[in-house]
């Protein structure tokens, strides 16, 4: 169903999220817009402001768990923010918060540019990717950013610099922030061989789908690395791969992903995450890097 705002914004209720998110499961949000211009972003959260309601900003949903119970107020999902502009002398792009980084890395690799390369298998946007300060294969976002265009949820827009970022190991100052990345500019090297480097791209591409378990709904890396130590040695070394609760297993093929097997809700997931806490708990203290959203 619609919600008649008097303005072009079309803002649905009782909107299933568990499509929207790579884990499949999650409840409903009570009210629910992809906006795919700046106006229409703008428009929805003063319409949700008016009304003093809470606000959700989801992209790719890659590293979420949304609770059955779904989403109070209004989720904004961003995945239709789309466009890269390439300047082809300074070697910038910049790219709308919608895009998906895998698209946004194979398109730097056949430009001949490099500097993105380990980019190729993260599932989310490029909003998700500045936020949670991303990363694989030693590279992330902090290492080619140059600025990110935000607008904070009451619509003032600010244009922020690596140094405002306060980025660290998967995470950033927007981590918690009310503040919703529209754009981000990154800048890479030019000049290379395109068909060797989106060779080397797809080479990595094809070298995390060996190795984690992409046939099957995921979050993603469930746990952040306890440097130097590593999550999926910890709990591979505890005997936990293959565990289950209810329909989530942790993934027989890399231990720091909880694989959905087909029916799995979002509270068989946490129990999961929890339990894996729980058990490593003696050694270290495990903490998440997908975000939790909903009550559990």
């Amino acid at each position: 169903m619609s919600v008649d705002l008097k303005t072009p914004v079309q803002i649905r209720s009782n909107v299933s999220l568990a499509g929207l998110t790579s884990m499949r499961v999650g409840g409903a949000a009570e009210y629910f817009i992809s906006p795919r211009s700046s106006t229409e972003l703008a428009e929805s959260l003063a319409w949700a402001s008016d009304r003093q309601l809470p606000i959700t900003i989801i992209g790719a949903g890659s590293n979420l768990l949304i609770s059955d119970q779904g989403l109070a107020g209004l989720v904004v999902c961003t995945r239709h923010l789309r466009g890269i502009e390439f300047d082809k002398e300074s070697g910038q792009v910049t790219a709308a918060a919608g895009e998906p980084v895998a698209r946004l890395a194979m398109q730097i690799a056949h430009h001949g540019w490099t500097g993105f390369e380990w980019a190729i298998g993260i599932p989310g946007t490029v909003g998700g990717l500045v936020v949670m300060n991303a990363g694989a294969q030693g590279g992330s976002a902090a290492d080619c950013l140059l600025s990110a265009q935000t607008v904070s949820l009451t619509g003032e827009t600010k244009l922020l610099y690596p140094q405002d970022l306060n980025f660290s190991y998967r995470t950033s100052a927007l981590q918690d922030s009310p503040q919703l990345v529209t754009s981000a500019t990154f800048k890479f090297q030019t000049g290379g061989d395109p068909e060797a480097i989106a060779s080397n791209t797809e080479s990595k591409l094809k070298a995390r789908h060996t190795t984690q378990p992409y046939h099957l709904p995921n979050c993603g890396s469930v746990f952040r690395n306890p440097l130097p130590q590593f999550a999926a040695k910890l709990i591979q070394d505890a005997g936990l791969k293959g565990y289950q609760i209810g329909n989530a297993q942790v993934s027989e093929l890399h231990a720091n992903f909880i694989v959905n097997l087909g029916n799995a809700k979002a509270q068989d997931i946490f129990s999961l995450i929890e339990h894996i806490k729980s058990v490593i708990s003696d050694r270290v203290v495990l903490e998440t890097e997908v975000k939790m959203l909903g009550h559990f």
